[in-house]
């Protein structure tokens, strides 16, 4: 099996370092991620320059570029064959909720899966995680399952887990989206030339985090595991639009 593995946090992180260390047990790994922290880039593609693409010593490939970036390359030219899978991360901080919209590792994920490859996108509940390593043994359990089991495409996964040990771990949960209250105020301040400047605020804390949601799951130790999709129709609007409109 081959798998092409990328994340938003760049080819250096201890996450897809991990990631990489685990999934080349059980297939042939190939790295391509972002040269620097890409986080917040969600589908950015870049289409006014040209993109290069460099290899680390370890055999990381790195792209000066965005996620999407990243994987739309490898999966367009880059690669002599195609992926039988993109995963991407292991992000280092949640992915749950309103984030799916903002993450770059999900849209590492969601270009995968727009150009055909089943995609699993996996997240730590928490920044400055300790526990890189237990999302990287769901990561091979979840490869391993799906393996054998193929779930019919097309396949967009997005997984957070626990930042604890493997051990503490309750189970894995399907589940949907929760929601976050709004963000946080901008944060003003003044550089040293007296230019006055902003800092986006922190993401809002979980407002829809009830049993069924991502937020609950990992809240109570589960692996939270969502199908995404990327038609933003809202369907039950479109008999509303419609009178709206006369």
């Amino acid at each position: 099996m081959r798998i092409l593995i990328s994340n938003d946090d760049g080819y250096f992180s201890p996450g897809i370092n991990m990631l990489a260390e685990h999934l080349s047990k059980i297939a042939e790994v190939v790295v391509v991620a972002p040269e620097r922290d890409r986080s917040g880039a969600s589908n950015s593609l870049t289409l006014d320059r040209p993109l290069t693409v460099r290899k680390a010593p370890n055999g990381f490939f790195y792209v000066n570029g965005t996620p999407t970036d990243c994987v739309h390359l490898a999966v367009t030219g880059l690669l002599d064959q195609l992926p039988d899978m993109v995963i991407s991360g292991i992000n280092d901080g949640a992915n749950m909720g309103d984030d799916t919209i903002y993450s770059g590792t999900v849209a590492a994920a969601m270009e995968g899966f727009l150009l055909g490859v089943p995609s699993f996108a996996f997240s730590m509940s928490h920044h400055n995680s300790k526990y890189f390593e237990t999302a990287a043994k769901v990561a091979v359990e979840m490869v391993q399952h799906y393996q054998k089991n193929a779930f019919p495409p097309p396949v967009l996964l997005n997984i957070n887990v626990p930042d604890v040990p493997y051990e503490a771990l309750q189970g894995k949960s399907i589940t949907r989206l929760g929601k976050r209250h709004k963000a946080e105020p901008a944060i003003q301040s003044k550089t040293p030339r007296g230019e006055t400047v902003y800092w986006v605020g922190a993401a809002g804390s979980a407002q829809d985090a009830g049993d069924g949601t991502d937020f609950y799951a990992v809240s109570h130790n589960r692996v939270s595991i969502t199908p995404l999709q990327v038609d933003l129709t809202q369907y039950n609007q479109l008999d509303n639009l419609r009178t709206w409109l006369g």
